[in-house]
């Protein structure tokens, strides 16, 4: 079906792991994304090329086998485009991530209580699984997406008006001090008569 009809496309890099083989023992799987499938993401993410990426990805069941907690590592050889002169720039991405994912009834039944506590990160307030499975090459692209720089910039580029924060923040920089303004009273001051 389109998206016109109210479903999304077919994932570019799907590799989908039925939850009842993970409630039986945990899984750990090694994932990679094929030249066809590195391609069509990197359409989606407006990335020049992907190079390679991959993920070791664990599943294992928790709370009495009714959710499954997934974790993992991805490696990725990305090139972005320069945010000031276009040209490309290679990045090597090395992200870990976690999520918790729980049945679809779960999580949309508003007479089941599940205590989502407000504090809780994103990792521990559950997404839905889909008919009973979790695609963890959904997962591994959509953390791919999250660990891109946001702003890629060609070696020896600096970016006019910003500058990097110790973390690695950017923020835009004060503007340089003033000369010094004349005080508006010193007029006022030599019209006062002298004795």
């Amino acid at each position: 079906m389109s998206p016109a009809n109210g479903t999304l496309p077919a994932p570019e890099f799907s590799r989908v792991v039925n939850a009842d083989t993970v409630r039986r023992a945990e899984v750990s799987e090694t994932i990679e994304a094929t030249e066809k499938e590195r391609r069509a993401l990197a359409e989606r993410l407006e990335l020049e090329a992907i190079g390679s990426l991959t993920a070791t990805v664990k599943l294992r069941a928790v709370r009495g086998g009714q959710m499954i907690r997934v974790s993992g590592q991805l490696e990725a050889d990305v090139v972005q485009t320069c945010v000031v002169t276009l040209e490309p720039v290679p990045a090597h991405v090395s992200e870990r991530f976690e999520a918790l994912f729980a049945p679809e009834s779960m999580i949309e039944d508003p007479g089941l209580e599940i205590d989502f506590d407000a504090s809780l990160s994103d990792e521990d307030v559950p997404e839905p699984m889909e008919n009973n499975r979790i695609d963890i090459g959904e997962l591994t692209a959509q953390h791919l997406s999250l660990g891109l720089d946001p702003y890629p910039h060609a070696e020896g580029v600096d970016f006019e008006g910003y500058r990097e924060h110790e973390e690695g923040e950017t923020v835009e920089e004060e503007p340089a001090a003033e000369s010094e303004k004349p005080n508006p009273f010193a007029v006022l001051q030599q019209l006062k008569p002298r004795d």
